[in-house]
């Protein structure tokens, strides 16, 4: 694999990276350094950026808005947002649903809903887990029967809970998995349905996560009625929809490029933090040797992730390799916030900076460190626990 970068890619970092400099919104950041909530105006803002700049959806065809590009300007794309610490783009809609419309959905469906996930005009969440059913999703209780209105139109009327639904409380529009033929297989009675969340019956009750924050949501379906043309591909093959988004969102959540950066942050701390000799943390034989695996298995990660990339522009959908990306993505991304709050010590408990009179106690870089350690505990789970993957990849990769 040639690792050197050509003339005109050196030339794309350098107009990727000014362009981010230069329209990054302000206030954004300004929250973001602050350590403030972010609104869903916050979340939506450089969102909206991109997409006038037409830099929204690297991965889609071009006549729907895609930019094109190759592999390895993807891969720029994203090294360069990761050292710029720029806000991540929520996946639900880009990067997750819009992929399952231009592939299955019909036409006017494409027409309806991909200029407002284009543009950031509406709001996705996802509604796959439910109390019962998560690393065993074909399990899914939650059921939607259909039937005639009294305007003569078809509709499915939905009953159940969804949960650990990202950030809900926003969200405009979901896209679910619900159970339309009980008496079938698990896989083969289900459909893939896109509900109003104004509908009435949808109610979004606060999941408050370990380092206190509202994140997700359970979701609660009483007697919901959705317009049959809102469900996409064919009813009771929804699971063909569901392995094809499911396949893309592992991919996304890898996150080499921000573990990178972060592995130069976690290295940058190691060298401020003294160790109990008295020097450098980094000095210290067996925190280095940490650093150093760590190092070794993300390097090997990204080249997974570069093969990948080359796999799909040249026309393959994203596989059952992604399964190999989000485990050791996800393992990878916990063992830098172990080692991180390892190395701030102390300094990063709860709750330990702020005593209420404006003091402040230990480095900056400490702040937050414990509340990333205890959110990122999540990430071997969504997406497909782990355990799941590895069966996953037995099967489709090795043939066991």
């Amino acid at each position: 694999m040639n690792l050197d970068f050509s003339a005109e890619e050196n030339a794309f970092r350098a107009e990727v990276r000014a362009f981010i400099e230069g329209n990054y919104p302000a206030e954004l950041r300004a929250k973001e350094a602050a350590g403030e909530p972010l609104a869903k105006a916050d979340y939506l803002a450089w969102h909206k950026v991109l997409a006038r700049k037409g830099w929204i959806a690297p991965s889609w065809p071009r006549e729907l808005g895609g930019t094109d590009w190759t592999p390895t300007q993807k891969y720029i794309w994203s090294e360069e947002l990761a050292r710029a610490d720029a806000q991540r783009i929520l996946p639900f809609g880009v990067a997750m649903l819009a992929p399952v419309l231009y592939t299955f959905g019909t036409e006017e469906q494409k027409q309806r809903f991909l200029p407002g996930i284009y543009y950031g005009d509406v709001w996705w969440c996802q509604g796959y887990s439910e109390p019962g059913a998560g690393s065993d999703l074909a399990s899914l209780k939650t059921r939607a029967e259909r039937i005639k209105g009294d305007d003569g139109a078809e509709y499915y009327l939905v009953n159940g809970q969804k949960t650990w639904t990202t950030l809900a409380q926003f969200a405009d529009w979901g896209f679910f998995l619900v159970r339309t033929d009980p008496d079938a297989k698990p896989q083969a009675g289900i459909s893939f349905l896109l509900i109003d969340m104004k509908t009435p019956g949808i109610t979004v009750r606060p999941i408050i996560t370990l380092e206190g924050g509202h994140e997700v949501n359970d979701v609660f379906l009483d007697n919901v009625k959705v317009p049959v043309e809102n469900r996409i591909f064919h009813e009771n093959q929804g699971w063909t929809c569901a392995k094809a988004l499911l396949a893309h969102e592992r991919s996304g959540i890898a996150g080499v490029a921000r573990s990178k950066q972060a592995l130069g942050k976690l290295r940058e701390i190691a060298r401020t933090e003294r160790s109990d000799s008295g020097g450098s943390l980094l000095g210290d034989a067996f925190f280095r040797r940490k650093v150093a695996e760590l190092e070794i298995d993300l390097t090997a990660l990204e080249f997974t992730e570069l093969r990948t990339l080359a796999d799909e522009s040249s026309g393959k959908g994203p596989g059952p390799e992604t399964s190999i990306l989000k485990i050791k993505g996800t393992e990878i991304q916990q063992r830098l916030q172990e080692l991180v709050l390892e190395a701030v010590g102390v300094y990063g408990a709860p709750f330990l900076r702020d005593l209420g009179h404006n003091a402040q106690i230990g480095p900056d870089y400490a702040a937050g460190v414990a509340g990333q350690m205890f959110n990122g505990r999540k990430t071997s789970i969504y997406g497909g626990s782990n355990e799941i993957q590895r069966n996953i990849i037995a099967k489709m990769v090795l043939g066991l």
